[in-house]
């Protein structure tokens, strides 16, 4: 019996703590952020739509998830024709694949900033990545910055060579409010 009331005690304390814990918070993105690529000589441009749902706690990101999806269909590279080739079956092929999609599995701080463990699906194929991202907090309101680079050709994104780089660099940059 008093092993059973010990058990409960502990068990009542830990719970205790962890409803104490500070919990991460969900973050809404506003319309102010950015998605842009570099491929080498004139290649580059943006994604102009994006979605998803952050949850964020700078403190415990162990507690942070993030997911989200880019819609191909909106890239803009600044040229009518390039806009259609990226779009056509020979690079990301929008019909068919018509997101490309980053989901969490893990949040992790590292060094000044952290790092997010998690799934990158582009053109139907899903690799996992680690990515290195800053966050600036204001309070009520934040930025979420990111700068790595991507494989092209390991997700079967335009044929290898030519005149558009295999590492495709990407600058991400999202302001966000609390919800």
């Amino acid at each position: 019996m008093k092993q059973l009331i010990f058990s409960l005690a502990a068990l009542l304390s830990l719970s205790a703590v962890l409803a104490f814990r500070p919990g991460a918070t969900n973050w809404q993105m506003t319309d102010k952020y950015i998605v842009r690529f570099t491929g080498g000589g004139e290649v580059g441009g943006i994604f102009k739509t994006m979605k998803g749902a952050i949850v964020f706690d700078d403190q415990h990101p162990e507690t942070s998830s993030v997911d989200l999806s880019i819609d191909v269909a909106s890239i803009n590279t600044g040229n009518g024709l390039m806009n259609t080739h990226a779009k056509s079956a020979e690079w990301f092929d929008a019909g068919q694949y018509p997101v490309i999609r980053f989901t969490s599995k893990k949040i992790v701080k590292a060094g000044a900033g952290y790092q997010v463990t998690g799934e990158m699906d582009i053109h139907g194929v899903k690799k996992e990545m680690v990515l290195p991202f800053s966050f600036q907090n204001s309070g009520s309101a934040g930025t979420f910055s990111a700068k790595f680079n991507i494989n092209r050709s390991d997700f079967h994104v335009g044929k290898p060579g030519g005149d558009v780089d295999e590492n495709i660099k990407l600058e991400v940059v999202v302001p966000v409010v609390k919800k």
